[in-house]
């Protein structure tokens, strides 16, 4: 029983060392520890998983996922940036700019601006032939999207400056689609992931190695408590802190702490740009995800069976 708690417990933590990493890999792929039954079991996994929304403020969001694979936790990073559809300006026609900035630098910037228009209200652009030309009107567009908002998220974007008579004169036309298409599509500033920090003091620290302890530390990760006229250090919450290894520079404590990460559990930041509330662009990377899995479920139940 003692083997077997060891190696769950190496299992579970990714360490970091004063010269290295231990437990680097965070897959679940079977094989990977031996003497321990590592297959993957879907009643466990639903036992197992679970996401925590921790923080979500205007347009940023943070969120913890735990009990998945570090492949699905990066598949899930990747349709945040690339394959959450948004809408952006494609074409741009000048009909007068006598700014100092050059038509096609001018077209650029237009390009990035962030539009506030549902993506989902709109379809993708399809391939067009020579059969597909056809007059389509645009008044009744009104109609359409009677309670739309069309405009850039944010107003104070600065697109050129102008000296006296100049003036910037142009038709933009915005279409949808995909980061992995064109950057001025993605959805969001930020998307990223860490794993979430484990601390563990090995024996009490006092007085002034707590003191010298704590500052090794991102603030608020150590808290010192006086105990019987005595300073203690305590971690607090090591979810703050950034694992700067301060501590192995000194002698003295550095064989008193263990560093550690947990292995499946993801700490998630997400950054809208304003298109999208951060949840929705979730929402809808997981619905993206969940129609991948679907295509190559389909994928296999279309392959004969030999």
């Amino acid at each position: 029983m003692a083997a077997r708690r060891r190696t769950e417990e190496m299992r579970d933590r990714v360490v970091l060392g004063e010269f290295g990493v231990r437990n680097v890999h965070t897959t679940d792929f079977p094989g990977n520890y031996s003497g321990y039954d590592d297959a993957w079991d879907q009643r466990r996994f639903e036992q197992a998983f679970r996401v925590d929304v921790i923080r979500e403020e205007g347009d940023a969001l943070e969120f913890d996922m735990v009990g998945i694979d570090a492949a699905i936790a990066n598949a899930f990073r990747r349709i945040l940036l690339a394959e959450v559809p948004t809408m952006a300006v494609e074409k741009v026609f000048v009909y007068n700019n006598t700014s100092i900035v050059q038509d096609e630098i001018l077209a650029h910037r237009l390009g990035l601006i962030p539009i506030r228009a549902d993506p989902r209200l709109f379809e993708y652009r399809n391939q067009v032939y020579s059969k597909h030309m056809t007059w389509v009107p645009l008044g009744n567009q009104t109609d359409l999207f009677p309670d739309a908002d069309f405009r850039p998220v944010h107003d104070d974007i600065l697109i050129a400056l102008l000296r006296p008579g100049q003036e910037i004169d142009v038709l933009m036309h915005c279409v949808k689609g995909i980061g992995k298409d064109h950057a001025k599509f993605s959805p969001v500033a930020t998307a990223s992931y860490r794993l979430l920090p484990d601390i563990t003091l090995l024996q009490p620290i006092e007085d002034e190695a707590a003191e010298m302890l704590q500052k090794c530390f991102s603030p608020g990760v150590i808290e010192i408590q006086n105990i019987k006229g005595k300073k203690v250090a305590r971690v607090a919450n090591a979810r703050l802190d950034t694992f700067s290894r301060e501590v192995f520079r000194h002698e003295s404590l550095k064989n008193l702490v263990r560093l550690a990460r947990v292995r499946n559990h993801y700490i998630f930041s997400v950054e809208s740009t304003g298109i999208l509330p951060p949840d929705v662009l979730v929402s809808e990377a997981i619905k993206i995800l969940m129609g991948k899995c679907q295509r190559f479920l389909n994928e296999l139940d279309s392959v004969p069976m030999e």
